[in-house]
């Protein structure tokens, strides 16, 4: 049996205005894949699929798969 509590309190700071838009994103690629745009706007990886995702990051860049994930 664990010696921890089942439960932590913690103390959350009050929020006091809008949570800037670079700390909420994390950016892992500057470069997103065709598949990851495919995956992120949750289609299946066919090549119609594939063929959009390629002209919408060539036409948009990294803002495509942006626009799509939180």
């Amino acid at each position: 049996m664990s010696e921890e509590p089942e439960s932590v309190s913690v103390t959350v700071p009050e929020v006091q205005g809008v949570t800037p838009d670079h700390l909420l994103h994390t950016g892992g690629s500057d470069h997103p894949s065709a598949e990851d745009l495919v995956l992120a706007s949750g289609r299946d990886l066919t090549p119609e699929n594939l063929k959009w995702a390629h002209d919408r990051i060539a036409a948009e860049g990294r803002s495509a798969i942006d626009k799509r994930l939180p």
